[in-house]
């Protein structure tokens, strides 16, 4: 589904990815992990078309991304589903009129057909019984998954997420962990997750790629990464302070030296 080859990109003078390959299977969930800064989401935005590579290959559906003129990247993007890291949810409209939304700009379909399908969305996210409810009304876990019923109203092939767990308490979290394999493997699609939670992506990806300093440091899937020796995959599963990625930001002076001498920074 998706395809990258030795993709490097830059904000200005400031390189943030350094030759990255990576591959999305069909059918199969993803996750993309590292810490921040590290490229995540910079990658997705990359796969939509936001952003073009400063070289290398960006592949999705076969297409060459950064190569197609605007109406076939609006064509591609209708094959797509995104779910926004705060969800993104139109504040004054109802739940229903937020999962109705894409069907309404993307097809012409008639309203009652629309309807029995934003139902259904609803009803596959476990909030059909919400749909009148304003976005204000709604628990941050509500919205995720109105957000989530949005993302696959048009049924997508690929859907991809940006720290989908953020700020969710431990019920709402795994509600939504669940949801993002269930509907995937309903849709026959292809997720991509960025998240930064390690445990509970390890119960619903098939496979994972951490990134470091704009690189593919480690990838497997989630029993490999389990069982991984390696000291960076270690540091970042079981979320450790100090190792590969220093707690401490480099300082050439010593700490003594910093509290005694020039006063200064």
């Amino acid at each position: 589904m998706v395809r990258l080859r030795d993709v490097q990109f830059s904000y200005g003078p400031r390189q943030v990815l350094r030759g990255v390959d990576l591959d999305i299977p069909r059918g199969k969930v993803v996750a993309i992990m590292g810490g921040s800064g590290s490229g995540k989401t910079t990658l997705l935005r990359m796969i939509g078309g936001q952003l073009r590579p400063r070289s290398g290959e960006v592949r999705v559906c076969d297409s060459l991304v950064p190569e197609l003129g605007r109406r076939d990247l609006y064509a591609l993007r209708r094959r797509m589903g995104m779910l926004f890291q705060f969800g993104a949810l139109f504040t004054d409209a109802s739940v229903y009129d937020n999962v109705a939304f894409p069907m309404r700009e993307h097809t012409d379909l008639p309203e009652s057909i629309i309807h029995d399908l934003v139902m259904m969305k609803l009803h596959a996210v476990g909030l059909r019984g919400a749909a009148r409810l304003k976005v204000p009304e709604l628990s941050g876990g509500m919205a995720r998954r109105v957000a989530l019923a949005r993302t696959v109203a048009l049924d997508p092939q690929l859907i991809m997420y940006d720290e989908p767990f953020t700020g969710l308490d431990p019920i709402s979290l795994g509600v939504i962990g669940q949801l993002i394999r269930r509907l995937n493997d309903a849709l026959g699609a292809s997720s991509i997750v960025v998240t930064h939670d390690i445990q509970e992506s390890l119960q619903i990806v098939d496979y994972i790629y951490f990134l470091s300093e704009g690189r593919v440091v480690a990838q497997g899937t989630p029993d490999e990464i389990r069982a991984s020796t390696d000291p960076w995959v270690h540091q970042f599963v079981w979320a450790e302070a100090d190792g590969p990625v220093p707690f401490q930001y480099p300082v050439s002076k010593p700490y003594a030296e910093s509290l005694l001498g020039d006063a200064h920074v």
